[in-house]
């Protein structure tokens, strides 16, 4: 958290120390009578205008070296003739080694000057600053603080500035802040710096206020100020600040025009807003448009899914002689998402163009393929190169992760670590993300035992992560030992043990922990009022949902989303509050989703209410009538009630449109390998052993005195028929193959893609007392935990 005023906080009482690593005795390496001038800017600084190459420089360093810096001696670079002390040629590598992307060699040369008392100016200190930033180092970043302060720089305000860059640079944005407020005499830029700073580390209405700051002490904002604070209200979304700040841009500007970069950043925050129109208005008055500019409105067309005029301005842009560059390409394919055809014909003008194919744009074209769900196309590009790097490897895995492909992701996983590599947290996170999907426990295990055993540093977005994974994998015990373990917490990681708790049913666990997220201080977002309205909805606590929906309102001052009607619709349709479900979505201020429709379907077929029923199906239908899943409701909300005819209807009516009804799948996982199992599968290596189970199951049941329930058979087919029908389920085969293949008393885990039906949920009760085996069930909506004969959602599902 960033304090708006650090200096009322209890900060240390000093922020400039020196660094007791490097520097542990001051005189060692200082001479107490040295001193430090500061010098005054001159007319000719040649070290700022001369760029050689890495090469070049490092023979220079050697020749130096060699030579003692004896400036006498013949410099092998006309052009370093005119330095004539050891400080300007010193001043000189560290900015050529910045320039050709060696941080780390610059600040050696900036400690071997501090070794070797050779002069450090105020010209010098901000390159090594650079330095800093690049490496990043925020411990050499403090040390060339000290040496500031105790030399007599902290006054000028060109060293005070690159300070404060570099403390946002290297996470420490609470000492930049310290620093700013601090300074005496601040100029434009000092503004520019720290408005920066907090757009880059997404404190946005900390950026406003400071704009606000800037106005009321009269400093005019600079190019780079205005560009920042239009990204910022770009990323706010405020559409009125956003035109207020185009207008103030234009009254200031030079004979009223702008400059390109920004007008191209005003053309990116109209393209955010959606305002296409806006934002071709600006790009067509631009004289002189740079190929950035060409980017920004192409991307922008690409992002608001105007594809056939982006490509058309591509090849304008083509006609015209503007020539993409590699930046344009990776802005283009970014934006590409799941417009998989685009997306190909971008990759195809690379290559027939012969655009120089670079690991990052690469990378870029695996990521897009992946989103496409085209992992061939993905793992086509991955194949092509011999060299690989850390980010194309995270690409591919992440490629299969987002379409499902456990076994591919870890045979790449595997490889990638063959060949030496180490992963690093996103690929880790990437993997932890697939088995959450899948149900995978083991295997998610296996993942956090490979993280501690090999040293990978957990950040936030890791450890929410492993929380995420037990909790939807099952283990809600152990999330919440990781949540408890953990004290820096987020609010995406108290998100996801209450949306944890939500799943497993345990609601009053998840407004426990609301509370408490709310007595720490830890503001809530909308997320995470989605999660608690989502447990009210699975635990029947209809008072509490209502009341929270009203404080999220009317106390907390949020803007409801479609997600969140949809969980109220949920909530009151579950408690039989049909009408007053149906009410709410048609006061929704904005249209509603298919999800918020989808939720009053399956309450009407719960509650069987046909003619509301009826009413949903018509307006679900009318927003995507291609969906199978809805279909398939409002044609079991039929069945129920015996219409047989309409079923008739319906099904013929998919037919007729190539809708195909998704089937019911049930994984089980055993000894790190997923087993699926569609309805009246016999494409098992165990089927036989599966079969003979499943018969002993039946007898088991029948001497318990289990009856099928029929009514779950939503078949026009006699009752023996269904009876036989039901014993084939897949979560029933599943559940066999589970009994079969691990030891009496260990938890028996499943994952079914679509709801678990009301006989499954029945005899699975029975089962778990029979076998006395605890049965864990992930369907659609939520978890169910069987034991000792009944089940953790009290029937309330």
């Amino acid at each position: 958290m960033v304090i708006r005023n650090p200096h009322l906080s209890s900060a240390p009482p000093s922020l400039f120390p020196i660094s007791i690593h490097k520097f542990q005795n001051y005189n060692q390496y200082h001479s107490p009578t040295l001193s430090f001038t500061q010098l005054q800017p001159k007319l000719n600084v040649p070290s700022t205008q001369l760029h050689i190459k890495l090469n070049e420089t490092q023979q220079l360093h050697g020749h130096f070296i060699k030579t003692a810096f004896n400036c006498s001696y013949q410099v092998p670079l006309a052009a370093l003739e005119s330095y004539s002390s050891n400080a300007a040629i010193h001043s000189f590598l560290i900015t050529s080694y910045i320039k050709n992307n060696c941080p780390a060699d610059a600040a050696k040369i900036y400690a071997y000057m501090r070794r070797t008392d050779i002069e450090v100016d105020n010209f010098i200190i901000p390159s090594v600053l650079k330095a800093c930033c690049f490496i990043p180092s925020i411990l050499l970043g403090q040390e060339v603080h000290g040496f500031v302060v105790k030399n007599g720089f902290h006054g000028d305000v060109f060293v005070c500035n690159a300070l404060i860059m570099m403390y946002s640079e290297v996470g420490s944005l609470t000492s930049a802040r310290l620093l700013f407020d601090e300074m005496e005499n601040k100029d434009a830029v000092s503004w520019s710096t720290m408005i920066r700073s907090y757009d880059r580390n997404g404190l946005l209405n900390e950026a406003l206020d400071l704009l606000r700051d800037m106005h009321v002490m009269g400093v005019e904002p600079s190019e780079i100020t205005m560009i920042s604070i239009t990204h910022v209200l770009a990323e706010l979304a405020h559409l009125k600040m956003g035109k207020a700040m185009h207008a103030y841009v234009i009254r200031n500007g030079k004979c009223g025009k702008l400059v390109v970069p920004l007008s191209t950043a005003l053309i990116d925050m109209y393209v955010k807003y959606e305002n296409l129109a806006y934002a071709r208005r600006l790009f067509d008055g631009m004289s002189g448009a740079s190929i950035i500019s060409w980017t920004a409105m192409i991307a922008g067309y690409i992002h608001c899914n105007s594809l056939s005029e982006g490509l058309r301005l591509f090849v304008k842009m083509l006609g015209e002689g503007m020539f993409p560059n590699e930046i344009t390409m990776l802005s283009l394919v970014k934006e590409c998402g799941t417009a998989g055809a685009l997306g190909k014909w971008l990759h195809a003008f690379t290559l027939r163009s012969g655009f120089t194919m670079s690991l990052v744009l690469a990378t870029a074209f695996i990521d897009m393929y992946g989103k496409c769900g085209d992992v061939r196309s993905s793992r086509s590009v991955f194949n092509s190169f011999k060299k690989k790097d850390l980010m194309m490897w995270s690409a591919m895995i992440s490629a299969y992760a987002q379409n499902n492909c456990i076994d591919e992701a870890f045979d790449i996983f595997v490889h990638m670590t063959d060949c030496g590599i180490r992963p690093n947290e996103v690929i880790m996170t990437s993997l932890l993300t697939l088995c959450a999907k899948a149900g995978s426990l083991e295997m998610g295990k296996w993942i956090h035992s490979y993280i501690d055993k090999q040293g990978i540093k957990g950040d936030m977005i890791l450890r929410t992560s492993l929380i995420d994974m037990y909790a939807k994998c099952g283990d809600i015990d152990t999330a919440h030992r990781l949540f408890a373990a953990t004290t820096d917490r987020d609010v995406s990681m108290w998100n996801a043990m209450i949306y944890g708790f939500a799943m497993h049913g345990h609601g009053e666990a998840a407004l426990e922990l609301f509370e408490k997220m709310e007595a720490i201080g830890v503001i809530p977002n909308g997320i995470t009022f989605i999660g608690v309205l989502h447990a009210c909805s699975h635990s029947g606590l209809l008072q509490e949902g209502k009341r929270l929906f009203h404080k999220m309102v009317h106390e907390l001052g949020f803007v409801p989303k479609a997600e969140h009607y949809g969980c109220m619709v949920d909530l009151l349709g579950r408690a039989g509050l049909l009408d007053e479900a149906k009410e709410l979505i048609e006061n929704m201020p904005m249209r509603p989703s298919v999800a918020v429709f989808g939720s009053l379907l399956a309450a009407c077929k719960v509650h069987k209410n046909i003619k509301l029923g009826e009413w949903a199906a018509k307006q679900f239908l009318s927003l995507e009538p291609q969906k199978s899943g809805y279909n398939v409701l409002m044609s079991n909300i039929y069945a129920s009630a015996n219409r047989w005819g309409d079923v008739a209807y319906i099904r013929k009516a998919m037919k007729g449109e190539g809708i195909v009804k998704e089937p019911g799948v049930s994984s089980i996982e055993v000894n790190g390998s997923l087993h699926e199992f569609v309805m009246g599968d016999r494409e098992h290596p165990d089927a036989k052993k599966i079969y003979e189970m499943i018969g002993e199951m039946r007898e088991k049941l029948e001497d318990a005195g289990y009856t099928p329930d029929i009514s779950s058979v939503l078949l026009n087919i006699d009752d023996e028929e269904k009876e036989t029908a039901l014993n084939y389920h897949s979560e029933k085969l599943a559940m066999a193959y589970g009994l079969i293949s691990t030891a009496p008393g260990i938890p028996i885990r499943i994952v079914k893609n679509l709801r678990i039906c009301d006989d499954c949920h029945n005899a699975t009760k029975l089962l778990s007392k029979i076998y006395r085996r605890e049965i864990i069930v992930r369907d659609r909506n939520r978890f169910h935990h069987f034991k000792e004969g009944s089940c953790s959602c009290c029937d309330y599902w």
